[in-house]
């Protein structure tokens, strides 16, 4: 088992995903994919919005 493949392994059984079907995994993955890039969008555009209130 190779670096990654036990990244993914700790990954499913840290969350429970070992026990869930396939489309429920994949339900799952996509739903931590968006609120990842919702937090990271919002994120960057705060970190933009106060460097050029504050710091410029």
């Amino acid at each position: 088992m190779n670096w990654i493949q036990r990244k993914i392994y700790l990954y499913n059984v840290t969350f429970g995903l070992f026990m869930l079907d396939p489309w429920e995994r994949y339900l799952f993955n996509t739903l931590v994919l968006v609120l990842m890039w919702f937090v990271f969008y919002n994120g960057s555009r705060y970190a933009t919005e106060f460097y050029t209130r504050y710091l410029c």
